[in-house]
């Protein structure tokens, strides 16, 4: 009788505890390219340790980021992990290393009828954005990956990359031409993006190649209104909508904290975006992660005289190439707490193809 009871009460906790946690319709993946955890510390030391949107997570994990074929990933391998829950090589993209597809977050979001969508401040065939809908065995490919974007059953693609479009259809009016049969509707500026029809499949090719850096409120604004777009597509199914900070890495390849230090708040300010959404909307939730670290960045004390009252900071360099330490995970809103502890990046990447399946 005692064991019943005990197992009764187990039980009834249980479901009382599964009761308590809201389900998860919504997903916004953000995704800071090159951003590892000194650049998250170094905007708190800006901001003067005041708090930021990083300090609002309701919860925080961390990611090991290292591929199959290397301890220190490129961003078409970690972007892989991340949209498919598997690890592979450098440069593949939604690939195992033996060439096999793999579904994207994306593909399980569509198969489900949810509504999909891609952000950035590169070019939609970058190799983070494309590892979320394309599968081939090497990132340079762009041609082809501009043809597997237009397969691909996106109904919101937000960024740069129109060159690489004339590349593999000979013009601005060919592509166009593959772009509407494929069932997009192109926009070329954020302007007439804004006046869109968000019933429509869209194709916003805002630049020829990236948007570029220090763009301002672009990314914020692209993906406020990726969410208007997808919230109606997607209806009572729900979205899965991934946002990449994108030039974070290019300013640690070129060792510019200064420069970094702008792609961080543009970035953060499109995360206050979700995390705004995510608040006003109860079932959504916000995950927001690096693919790898880029720059090696370390903040030391200018002084070595501990006995002043400050030594100054600096930011310092170790590489102009990637390194390979843990990545935070900070995560808002509905499920959050289903992300825990140290992860491989395939982990998370699984995780939330699980939360959605």
């Amino acid at each position: 009788m005692r064991r019943t009871a005990i197992f009764v009460v187990a039980m009834l906790l249980s479901i009382g505890t599964l009761m308590a946690q809201e389900p998860v319709k919504n997903i916004i993946f953000l995704i800071g390219d090159g951003m590892g955890l000194a650049s998250v510390s170094m905007m708190q030391l800006e901001n003067n340790y005041e708090p930021t949107i990083f300090d609002e997570a309701k919860n925080v994990a961390l990611q090991k980021t290292y591929s199959a074929d290397n301890r220190v990933t490129d961003s078409a391998a970690s972007g892989t992990a991340l949209a498919s829950g598997v690890k592979t090589n450098n440069t593949y993209l939604g690939v195992t290393p033996d060439g096999s597809v793999v579904e994207s977050l994306m593909e399980v979001a569509q198969s489900k009828n949810m509504a999909t969508g891609v952000v950035v401040t590169t070019y939609l065939q970058h190799a983070t954005p494309a590892a979320f809908y394309a599968h081939i065995n090497s990132r340079h490919e762009y041609a082809t990956i501009s043809e597997q974007l237009l397969q691909s059953k996106l109904d919101v693609a937000i960024g740069g990359g129109l060159e690489f479009f004339k590349e593999r259809y000979g013009s601005t009016c060919k592509a166009k031409k593959a772009i509407a049969e494929s069932g997009f509707e192109y926009v070329s500026t954020m302007k007439k993006l804004n006046k869109g029809d968000n019933a429509t499949r869209t194709l916003a090719l805002v630049a020829d190649k990236e948007v570029g850096a220090d763009s301002g409120d672009y990314l914020a604004e692209a993906t406020s209104k990726a969410l208007e777009m997808l919230e109606e597509r997607g209806g009572e199914h729900g979205f899965v909508l991934m946002v990449e900070g994108s030039l974070i890495d290019g300013m640690g390849h070129g060792n510019d904290a200064k420069a970094q230090q702008r792609e961080m708040l543009s970035f953060m300010q499109a995360i206050e975006v979700a995390v705004d959404y995510a608040s006003e909307h109860p079932d959504t939730l916000v995950v927001v992660t690096a693919d790898h670290s880029t720059g090696g960045l370390t903040i030391v004390s200018a002084e070595a005289d501990f006995t002043l009252s400050e030594q100054g900071v600096e930011y310092r360099w170790t590489t102009k190439g990637h390194s390979g330490e843990m990545i935070p995970i900070y995560l808002y809103g509905a499920g959050a707490e289903h992300i825990n502890g140290i992860m491989e990046n395939s982990e998370l990447g699984a995780k939330l193809k699980e939360l959605i399946k």
